[in-house]
């Protein structure tokens, strides 16, 4: 298996074997290794990577409106009989994004989606691999709770502290004036709106879970009702950012194919990784999505995009 380092071996030697500058061997090389991805599975694949481990803080590195655009550039004349690998990399983003982008995806393939996630997709990323048929994860993979939040406050907690509070205060209504502080910190429709947010995220993940990955299960509504209970739970999880590994995640019964079980595509798709990774470290993309026929749409540094209001996103807003 070709590593971060031999990548760049091989980066290096055909820029100066054809005399060309960096960005340019740098594309000519991944979209070689994701075309061979999907020559290798039979597969139609786009790959979905953000750059926001390498150029962290910057707006348009998450799940937003402008990606449904470049999926539609990519999706346009595939065969679709051939389903979709959907090789993802993320932080995370909006709700309606990822919402609008699982429909458009489902629309286009079916229930004929597979997501491979080789390092990290966390939040809204967990949320779009969790509506396909089943997600690929190795030992080194992680993905991350599904709480929303709002202005970089987990939704689920102001939930839980307002109804703590009232119990508290039923109880003993000496407490007022121990949380008449903290409460005060929130406007009055603020509760309100982090209740439809949780709502919001969990009927998502749970109708997709049930229109998918579990739809040949008798006990359909019953797993994905267990599966958003656990991996939206502030309490259970403790930090929007804790990662996830394979473990757990199938322990919570979501559907997942062990990337070290196929030598032959543990090797495709972590070369496919280390290609993207050089990409986002060598160059000023922040937001790569391309397919195996080398269509793809690029967002830069200078094509920043405002922030998302109420995003899922790594460790706060994105």
């Amino acid at each position: 298996m070709p590593s971060w380092h031999d990548i760049l071996n091989e980066i290096s030697e055909h820029q100066q074997r054809h005399s060309q500058v960096a960005a340019q061997t740098i594309d000519l090389v991944r979209r070689k290794h994701l075309k061979a991805l999907a020559d290798m599975t039979g597969r139609n694949t786009i790959a979905y990577y953000s750059g926001f481990l390498t150029k962290p803080n910057v707006h348009g590195e998450d799940i937003n409106d402008d990606d449904l655009n470049a999926f539609m550039a990519c999706v346009h004349g595939m065969d679709r009989d051939r389903g979709l690998d959907l090789v993802l990399h993320t932080p995370g983003g909006g709700i309606a994004a990822t919402e609008a982008l699982a429909h458009y995806l489902r629309e286009m393939f079916g229930r004929n989606i597979r997501a491979i996630v080789p390092q990290i997709a966390m939040s809204a990323g967990t949320m779009l691999a969790l509506s396909c048929k089943a997600i690929v994860m190795g030992k080194q993979t992680s993905l991350g709770p599904i709480d929303p939040q709002i202005g970089g406050i987990p939704a689920d907690v102001v939930v839980t502290e307002f109804r703590r509070a009232f119990d508290e205060i039923k109880a003993d209504p000496v407490r007022a004036h121990v949380w008449a502080p903290i409460l005060s910190r929130y406007s009055p429709s603020f509760l309100t709106q982090c209740e439809y947010a949780v709502d919001w995220s969990q009927t998502f993940v749970n109708s997709a879970l049930v229109a998918n990955m579990f739809a040949d299960d008798p006990d359909a509504i019953g797993r994905a009702s267990a599966v958003v209970k656990d991996l939206s739970s502030a309490e259970l999880n403790k930090a929007h950012n804790k990662h996830l590994g394979i473990d757990r995640v199938r322990a919570v019964g979501v559907i997942v194919e062990q990337l070290e079980d196929d030598q032959k595509l543990q090797d495709a798709v972590l070369t496919v990784h280390h290609c993207f990774m050089h990409t986002m470290t060598s160059t000023t993309a922040i937001k790569v999505v391309e397919n195996h026929e080398g269509k793809a749409a690029v967002r830069h540094v200078a094509q920043q995009m405002p922030p998302q209001t109420i995003s899922i996103g790594l460790g706060g807003p994105t």
